[in-house]
């Protein structure tokens, strides 16, 4: 009679990008837990046409049950961190022998699927009925919903007011000042280095008033500023000295957490010097994957993360993107061909095991 085999533990806290696909990928080599406190993955990238075509969320959300096969969900949020175990906010201690966090930024969206999809039909229904639209910030997520708006609903006006002196400012001038063009081309009013308070936006406001005093007019306003890292959690527990002044979590050419020998960081919330984008956390997940896979059969020789290049990518409408590349930077169709159609949905559901029918 064979032994049984005693798996190692991976505890996963957050179920997005990069958790999503490290969960899928050792699934089968260690006993799993996914800490997420919603019930879905969400292709974010994706999120941005789902407002202006609500069925489009249908491919981009996905139940974690249905892409997940040997892996326990724990419907809740990370609370705190020791030496072995993490507490969650239902209450539960749940023991590890290796750690990955992957809470990236927090996201104040529903628990469920259904309330996402039903979320963003209402979304959809403020737009249709909206003359004018007020975008605020104008880094990637401001730029690609102006880009959905103009080209599904060529008759509204669009204004973006962000704070900084350029679009995009994560990527170079060169691809700012494409974009700028681009939007100008559409008849989008782009104010820079201006504000609207956020914490003076009422409901049903139909005129704002940026920092230097322009009055603007809308309809329906959607804040489209940069989110806080979801890491303020850890801040109690073992893992606080780890943080660096921004809040990253310092990791090594391994993506362990500095100092720790079972516990990694993976996405936005850790200090690797790069461009944060998806497809970036997709690559950490596929490194600590294989990391853990090595460290649970007893090997010592692990593999690096080489940090990303300066390459980016924002749609630009459902045809069109900008491409900023090491050499050179491009826009209109080539680089929409890349990505704008389908916003890498597809090809991430294949990563994730489901076919676009599922």
């Amino acid at each position: 009679m064979e032994a049984s085999v005693e798996y190692k533990r991976v505890v996963i806290v957050g179920g997005g990008v990069a958790g999503a696909l490290l969960a899928r990928s050792v699934e089968f080599h260690a006993d799993v837990f996914l800490i997420d406190p919603k019930e879905y993955y969400e292709i974010p990238w994706a999120n941005l046409r789902a407002k202006v075509e609500p069925d489009f969320a249908k491919r981009s959300l996905i139940n974690h049950k249905d892409y997940l096969r040997n892996t326990r969900l724990v419907t809740a949020s990370g609370v705190k961190v020791t030496e072995k175990e993490v507490l969650t906010s239902d209450g539960r201690w749940i023991l590890y022998d290796y750690l990955v966090i992957a809470t990236g930024h927090p996201y104040s969206i529903p628990l469920t699927r259904l309330e996402r999809l039903q979320q963003f039909q209402a979304e959809y229904q403020k737009l249709q009925s909206a003359d004018s639209v007020l975008i605020l910030g104008g880094g990637p997520t401001g730029v690609e919903l102006a880009g959905e708006i103009v080209v599904d609903f060529p008759g509204k006006q669009v204004t973006i007011v962000h704070r900084g002196s350029r679009l995009l400012d994560f990527i170079g001038q060169k691809a700012s000042t494409k974009v700028l063009d681009w939007l100008k081309a559409k008849h989008v009013n782009v104010l820079l280095n201006q504000e609207v308070k956020l914490d003076e936006l009422s409901e049903g406001q139909k005129t704002y008033e940026t920092s230097n005093g322009t009055k603007v007019s809308a309809d329906c306003c959607f804040i489209c500023t940069g989110l806080p890292l979801s890491t303020e959690w850890l801040r109690e527990g073992v893992l606080s000295e780890c943080l660096d002044r921004h809040g990253r979590l310092m990791v090594n050419e391994h993506l362990l957490v500095r100092g720790k020998s079972n516990v990694f960081a993976i996405g936005d919330i850790t200090n690797v010097p790069e461009i944060k984008q998806g497809f970036y956390a997709q690559k950490h997940a596929a490194v600590v994957a294989k990391n853990l896979k090595a460290l649970i059969k007893g090997g010592k020789k692990l593999t690096d993360y080489c940090p990303g290049t300066t390459m980016a990518m924002v749609s630009l409408g459902r045809r069109e993107a900008v491409a900023q590349f090491p050499f050179t930077t491009l826009i209109g169709r080539f680089p929409g061909m890349i990505k704008s159609k389908d916003l890498f949905v597809g090809k991430t559901r294949k990563e994730m095991g489901l076919e676009d029918g599922d």
